[in-house]
């Protein structure tokens, strides 16, 4: 079963925050969903990130603080690790908020755009990322550059997630159907509408570590492999605690599924470690 967010829209005082640091202001009023997830660049620690902005820790990465206090325009959709020692993360109106290492390179927050920014990738350098959009119009800041985006393209459901390329000359997109999206040097492996595979819940796409493959995940649990990435197998979720994002093990074979409720579960060398976290919530009966 495939989530659907219903946002509220909200009223809150701007406030003049350094990207990264902490504020004494009341909780954002969204959920706490896990949105997404990332490993260290070590591959012996991720980081979650929810809704309402908050980012919990496992295995050896560190947290260096979160966007919960802050009072958030628009909750948080993505983010993105910078090395082992700090993180971004995105929020629905393309705001961009910066901790540990991780340094400010721009936003699109009071900026125009078409539809909301949903995810977000690093530059090799760490220098620069991209902001991608549910229509997959492409921001690009610091040493990030625009290879091309499907804002100009019909697509037949949003866009949600973007990898790059192992040289950071390109970028790939995927949308919620499995199609998949190449632009620079990033090649083209496979989708799932070139398999005949029909979906409507794919909740992103993870890289091997040599750029040359992905997985697809999808919110049923289901994983699919593309390029040189194994097979590693797939889940079986609760109804009630879908799976909501998937990422990778950057220097080994390996992913972790999150549900919506921030447990994790391990496939091949994973990031953290080959243990699961959390606890998936059950359905209860009345």
């Amino acid at each position: 079963m495939a989530k659907v967010w219903v946002l509220l829209s909200v009223t809150v005082l701007a406030l003049a925050v350094c990207p990264g640091s902490t504020a004494s202001a009341k909780e954002a009023p969204f959920p706490s969903f896990v949105v997404n997830g990332f490993s260290n660049a070590n591959g012996d620690g991720f980081w979650l990130a929810y809704f309402n902005g908050s980012v919990t820790s496992e295995g050896n990465a560190h947290h260096f603080g979160d966007a919960a206090s802050l009072p958030l325009n628009q909750p948080i959709h993505g983010g993105a690790a910078h090395g082992n020692d700090g993180y971004w993360l995105v929020a629905e109106d393309g705001g961009v908020f910066s901790f540990g290492s991780a340094r400010f390179h721009g936003s699109m927050a009071r900026k125009p755009i078409n539809q909301p920014v949903f995810s977000m990738a690093s530059t090799n350098t760490g220098n620069g990322y991209w902001l991608a959009g549910l229509d997959g119009g492409i921001f690009s800041f610091g040493d990030a550059k625009y290879f091309g985006s499907t804002g100009s393209i019909p697509l037949n459901l949003p866009i949600n997630g973007i990898t790059t390329s192992p040289t950071g000359n390109g970028y790939r997109l995927v949308g919620a159907d499995g199609g998949i999206f190449s632009f620079g040097d990033a090649r083209f492996y496979g989708s799932l509408p070139s398999r005949g595979v029909r979906a409507s819940d794919v909740v992103g796409m993870a890289s091997t570590p040599t750029g040359n493959g992905y997985w697809i995940a999808r919110g049923d649990g289901q994983v699919y492999a593309f390029g040189d990435a194994k097979n590693l197998g797939n889940y079986a979720p609760s109804p009630c605690d879908g799976i909501e994002a998937v990422f990778s093990n950057p220097k080994a074979q390996g992913y972790r599924l999150v549900t919506w409720s921030g447990a994790t579960i391990a496939f091949g060398n994973a990031p953290g470690g080959t243990t699961p976290t959390g606890t998936a919530l059950p359905c209860v009966t009345p």
